[in-house]
């Protein structure tokens, strides 16, 4: 896999309609490859999950190498109204996250603000024929009429997928879900809201285990939400959740069952010159990734993704600006609800690179071993086939150069939220509102 400055990133696909008039439950509300790259998962805020599968690779044959096309779409959830709360519940989907495969077929968690279900999509090409009781229109024969024993067999029809909910894990979320992550043992997930993360195994739904509780015995008291949580990749007793304030907490459930001390704690101090009213706002941490390897974390906040190793809780060993040129911007992105906004972050396949998004529909990438970050655009006008795409640059003052987009021309309705890196290769998924845009690598098209 070549590094983020060696990379001359294509256009490949586009998913989605081209209307201006988006309506709310078409946009893309989260984003997920598989464990080998195979299928890509979206799902959105009308709580649709789209499954797309790569076509087998052909230099000779159309449409392109390895394109991914609709496999599957199907109703992960409906809206709900909680009588106790008098509260909406949305169908918008989460996350979703992919179950390593043990047989032929595909198996999924997806959530939304309170329950999580498990789904498994199976494939269908033969059906049962030649029955002895039955016609061929499924009605019942009359005994006496049956002269010959026939043998049943199974005839092929066209190909069918289905998806079917396995199991539903529901009322353990007294708040809004905002991430869910399976463990590496394969048997037990972690859900988590703004104040607790359960334990669950995959084969009970009826029963959970409680394994961080940050809500105050007096509400008023309460300083900080959980924003994000996930599993180490391969020690299966260590996850990390990070904080409205800023912090990451690393956790050992075999040091005790309820995980109110955690093992490290990982937090920047802050720079005293850059201490603002919206510091706190800024320093919250919308998203925290392990790396592959399992020693780094990501971690991002408003306006930066930073880097940390494991074996050092005192500060990140790289910081990396996203959009510093907004700091000047803070009020009125207050103002319009804009600061609030919780960006996501991907590693890619051999953890040398990160990408995360930002407004305008532009993304960034970052190369950790070259420093160098590029910013590309996710925009319905680089939809050639095999399109390379310019990197695009924000003029943050003084005369602005041919190319370069001024600070005060970037839409902030448009904005990329959700990214995922193909496991092994240089594909990327974007969501920009209810479009998808995958990207690849050109040497590979």
């Amino acid at each position: 896999m070549a590094g983020g400055g060696d990379i001359q990133w294509c256009f490949s696909q586009v998913k989605g309609t081209v209307e201006e008039d988006v309506t709310e439950a078409d946009i893309i509300s989260t984003v997920e490859f598989n464990q080998d790259g195979e299928l890509l998962a979206t799902g959105d805020k009308g709580g649709r999950v789209v499954i797309f599968k790569r076509e087998p690779e052909s230099k000779q044959s159309m449409p392109r190498r390895g394109e991914y096309n609709v496999y599957s779409t199907f109703q992960s959830h409906e809206p709900e109204f909680d009588y106790l709360k008098s509260l909406e519940i949305e169908e918008k989907i989460n996350k979703i996250r992919w179950l390593p495969r043990q047989n032929a077929a595909y198996s999924l968690l997806s959530t939304n603000d309170k329950t999580v279900k498990l789904w498994k999509i199976t494939e269908r090409d033969k059906r049962p024929d030649g029955f002895n009781l039955k016609d061929d229109e499924g009605r019942i024969k009359d005994p006496n009429a049956i002269t010959q024993l026939r043998v049943p067999f199974f005839k092929p029809t066209e190909l069918i997928v289905e998806a079917s909910p396995r199991r539903v894990y529901a009322n353990a979320h007294t708040y809004h879900i905002n991430s869910i992550s399976l463990n590496s043992d394969h048997e037990t997930f972690l859900s988590g809201d703004d104040l607790r993360i359960n334990l669950w195994h995959l084969e009970i739904t009826d029963q959970s285990f409680n394994i961080v509780d940050i809500k105050p015995a007096n509400m008023e008291e309460l300083t900080e939400v959980i924003t994000a949580a996930e599993f180490h990749p391969s020690m299966c007793n260590v996850f990390v959740y990070s904080s409205s304030k800023g912090t990451i907490r690393l956790c050992d459930m075999r040091q005790r069952a309820l995980c109110d001390q955690h093992s490290k704690m990982f937090e920047e101090p802050e720079d005293p010159s850059n201490r603002s009213f919206f510091s706190e706002i800024i320093s919250s941490i919308s998203d925290v990734k392990f790396s592959h390897s399992g020693r780094y974390l990501i971690s991002r906040d408003y306006l930066s993704v930073k880097v940390w190793d494991l074996q050092m809780d005192s500060r990140p060993i790289e910081t990396y600006q996203v959009h510093e040129y907004l700091r000047s911007k803070l009020c009125s992105l207050y103002e319009n609800d804009c600061i609030f906004d919780k960006f996501e972050c991907a590693w890619n396949g051999t953890d040398t690179q990160i990408m995360t998004g930002s407004y305008n529909n532009f993304f960034r990438m970052f190369d950790r071993n070259t420093k160098r970050d590029l910013t590309l655009e996710a925009s319905r006008e680089n939809t050639k086939p095999k399109c390379i795409l310019k990197p695009r640059r924000v003029c943050t003052g003084g005369k602005r150069k041919k190319d370069e987009i001024s600070v005060d021309s970037l839409d902030f309705n448009k904005k990329i939220l959700h990214t995922a890196w193909h496991p092994t290769e240089n594909i990327i998924a974007v969501a920009a509102t209810n479009n998808l845009y995958i990207f690849q690598d050109k040497d590979k098209v």
